[in-house]
């Protein structure tokens, strides 16, 4: 059913039976790199070039996550996956090799909470027993396509964000797990004029402190409900802007809040502002936050999944950047 204006709350019970996580050496060497299934050592990942390396991230983070329940492919209803490269070319070809019904998502960083909303919905409302969801992002090939060539090595302000290399999958399901999806806010374009690809924290933070107001509002509730909050990727520029859009609004975000792309490195390793990427919220929330709900640590987590839709050809024309948020909250059966 609906909940106010933008938030879907799922009755018919939908739950997280598994996760598989494949990042890069870089985020294996970060503070949560224990957490992921799969580290590669390069970021080839044993592969040709970086494209197909993608490919394998994704390929290897589905395996897991199947693995983990003793599933075959052909026992999932619906696959539902993204990345950020052109037309969604990594999640068509992992699609392929799996030859399940599948849907193609983007909302470029975005892109995993809306597959997950997407899925509960279809669980919800019983077109489906169970849904695969999966996306992903390389620092190569992000860089190659968004940016500049990776041999040019042009100069790159504190501003920036660094795409993160990883890729996040998730079985959801109808049947009992201590993990239920609960609600899903979904976001709306926002774009307040910010042209700089090289900022996108500040671009992103509006898109998602409106999903997060539009969710506070529709449930009435406010963030001390959550035991966490996280945005997707707004770095620590971004964060800092969410924080006091949010404030304005007569929300204040404490000490439960925190951004997955600050989360995943080191401050001190070559990431200028934090990690960002389709990847950067799928890996945290499907290696490290699963984990932490698992044990008991978190009861209640909001996860808000945040995108710049972002395209050159526009830059190039002097378009600005719209970007979108959207809002998935978990929480832990007491009982299961």
């Amino acid at each position: 059913m609906r909940v106010g204006k933008t938030t879907w709350q799922f009755n018919q019970p939908v739950y997280l039976q598994s996760t598989g996580t494949a990042v890069g050496p870089l985020e294996g060497e970060g503070p949560l790199g224990v957490n992921f299934d799969k580290v590669f050592d390069s970021l080839y990942c044993d592969k040709e070039n970086w494209e197909l390396a993608e490919r394998a991230l994704m390929e290897e983070a589905v395996r897991i996550s199947l693995e983990k329940i003793n599933m075959k492919p052909e026992g999932i209803d619906v696959m539902l996956a993204g990345d950020l490269l052109n037309q969604i070319v990594t999640s068509n070809y992992a699609a392929r090799q799996l030859s399940i019904p599948f849907l193609g998502m983007f909302s470029a960083c975005a892109t995993v909470m809306e597959a997950v909303a997407v899925g509960a919905v279809l669980i919800n409302s019983n077109y489906v027993s169970n849904a695969l969801v999966a996306v992903s992002s390389h620092h190569s090939t992000a860089e190659r396509q968004f940016r500049y060539p990776t041999e040019f090595g042009g100069q790159k302000p504190e501003t920036a964000n660094y795409t993160v290399t990883g890729s996040g999958a998730a079985v959801l399901s109808n049947q009992p797990s201590p993990i239920r999806v609960r609600q899903a806010t979904i976001g709306q374009v926002v774009d307040m004029g910010v042209s700089n690809p090289l900022d996108m924290g500040s671009a992103m933070a509006p898109a998602a402190a409106k999903t997060l107001i539009n969710h506070f509002k529709d449930t009435n509730r406010d963030p001390s409900y959550y035991d966490l909050i996280v945005t997707g990727d707004l770095s620590r520029v971004g964060s800092s802007i969410l924080r006091k859009l949010v404030d304005d609004e007569g929300y204040t975000l404490g000490n439960n809040y925190e951004d997955c792309g600050v989360m995943i490195y080191h401050q001190e390793q070559p990431v200028f502002a934090g990690g960002s990427g389709a990847g950067c919220p799928a890996v945290v929330t499907f290696g490290y936050l699963m984990k932490e709900m698992e044990r008991g640590i978190i009861k209640r987590l909001l996860v808000v999944a945040t995108g710049a839709l972002l395209s050159p050809l526009m830059i190039q024309q002097k378009e600005t950047i719209p970007c979108i948020a959207h809002a998935v909250s978990f929480e832990l059966e007491e009982d299961s």
